[in-house]
């Protein structure tokens, strides 16, 4: 059985949560000290493919503000166009990823390049899968502060 098989049921139950999730933030945002138009969306592998289905499925009550693929999966992901309204991007993954996900953070980052979304990919020689916060002496330690950088552009840092 493949991974696709394994997921068919799943990635659409995760995908429903992320987006109860961002409508809850959202509708309590006042409650959680947090703006409501600076909401956004990450995750890591799995996580990663449920930010990027996230991504193409939201409404205007859970449209995040930006997306944070980390090193995604996007075998489980629905192939439909970009939306409109697309929130910006943000992906990173290593070259030598033991699953060969990097082609799937290019791919994303082409479709939002291709529909004018604003997008930013870094792609990294060396890292392997799952490098998150984990220092290991490799440019990939620093991805978080590229991420902080790309925030501050987006404005999504503004007092």
């Amino acid at each position: 059985m493949n991974v696709d098989a394994n997921n068919v049921d799943v990635v659409p139950l995760a995908v429903a949560d992320g987006l109860t999730a961002l409508s809850y933030v959202r509708k309590n945002a006042g409650e959680f000290n947090v703006a409501p138009n600076r909401i956004g969306f990450m995750g890591f592998s799995a996580g990663g493919t449920v930010t990027a289905s996230v991504a193409f499925q939201y409404s205007a009550e859970t449209r995040p503000d930006f997306v944070a693929p980390i090193y995604a999966y996007l075998g489980a992901v629905k192939p439909v166009e970009v939306p409109k309204d697309a929130p910006p991007m943000f992906l990173v993954a290593a070259t030598d990823d033991q699953l060969g996900l990097a082609p799937d953070s290019v791919k994303l980052y082409s479709q939002w390049i291709a529909a004018k979304k604003p997008a930013e990919l870094h792609l990294y020689a060396k890292g392997g899968h799952g490098f998150g916060m984990r220092k290991q002496n490799l440019p990939t330690d620093q991805w978080i502060e590229r991420f902080g950088d790309w925030l501050q552009i987006q404005g999504l840092l503004k007092k």
